[in-house]
């Protein structure tokens, strides 16, 4: 450091001995504007003015309040599912100032040691995909694991939105039958009107394509035909197909169908699966938050469509 300090004063005392500036920086190996700030801070405070500075910033008027980083943490903490981006949307929907971006959070949440590496066991590469708006396609399938107090497993009719992934269908049945899984279908349609698309799996409740000895119509396909619904059925083994119904079972499960005690029947436990999704429509930070306004809009309140079977 003091070789660093007497090179720099050797340059200081050439240029206020009459030394061209330039042709001293030059001999030195620097610039005229590292030689100009040299002697400035040569002149303000001597020999001690020469010496290395740090170029951290004297204050961060962009970091984040430490009161602010308490609360991300202990969101992250009393939810550890919930990732940088929901944290950021619940903060700002607790209307207590200006929320932090995500990639705020996402920081806050490393430097504390919040952050798991995760590493996808088998990696896949393929085309992410959506319709351009509402109600053009709802996805359908059905989900297990509603326990009943009685030792009964009830299933659920689950229907979303392809493209505002606006939960549309969330009907628990005893019995996955074709007629109560037609029920949950035109109940959503009376609610939020007709969809021009819907895409579910080859089960026997949805086509009767693959049965033998020859194909029959069932009655969900019957009700597509009669509504004029393109009824379009997933390829076998290719759930990637029906990926965002399938990314909301896990949501479901994990957020919800893991941690409940069972039911005292099955309306109880309609109701709170209703509360769930009403949740989990509203409040989530998903597209759904600004499209779902659109979908019922669109169809939502309109006139109930006479050719719903």
């Amino acid at each position: 450091m003091q070789q660093l300090v007497e090179y720099r004063y050797r340059a200081v005392r050439e240029v206020l001995g009459g030394s061209p500036i330039g042709e001293v920086a030059a001999r030195y190996g620097t610039s005229r504007q590292t030689l100009h700030s040299w002697r400035r801070r040569f002149e303000q405070e001597g020999i001690p003015g020469l010496e290395d500075r740090s170029r951290r910033p004297r204050n961060s008027p962009t970091r984040l309040p430490s009161e602010v980083e308490a609360e991300i943490c202990e969101l992250r903490r009393r939810h550890p599912r919930w990732g940088a981006r929901r944290i950021s949307h619940e903060l700002a929907a607790s209307g207590q100032g200006p929320a932090p971006s995500r990639a705020t959070v996402h920081r806050v949440l490393s430097r504390n040691g919040l952050v798991r590496a995760q590493e996808q066991q088998h990696p896949r590469k393929y085309c992410r995909w959506q319709r351009e708006a509402p109600m053009h396609l709802w996805q359908m399938d059905l989900v297990g694991g509603v326990p009943l107090a009685d030792g009964r497993e009830c299933k659920m009719v689950t229907g979303i939105d392809d493209h505002s992934r606006f939960v549309v269908i969330a009907s628990v049945v005893a019995v996955p039958s074709a007629r109560a899984v037609c029920s949950a279908f035109t109940a959503a349609m009376r609610r939020y009107g007709v969809p021009f698309e819907v895409l579910t799996d080859n089960g026997k409740q949805f086509t009767g394509r693959h049965t033998r000895p020859q194909p029959v119509e069932v009655l969900f396909e019957r009700i597509c035909r009669d509504n004029g619904i393109t009824q379009r059925l997933t390829k076998p083994r290719s759930p990637t197909t029906t990926g965002k119904i399938e990314r909301f079972h896990r949501t479901l499960r994990e957020e919800f169908l893991d941690h409940v005690v069972p039911f005292e029947s099955l309306t109880a436990a309609q109701e709170a699966v209703d509360g769930w999704v009403h949740a989990y429509n509203h409040q989530r930070p998903h597209q759904a938050l600004t499209d779902h306004q659109a979908l019922r809009q669109r169809h939502g309140h309109s006139e109930e469509p006479s050719r719903i079977s």
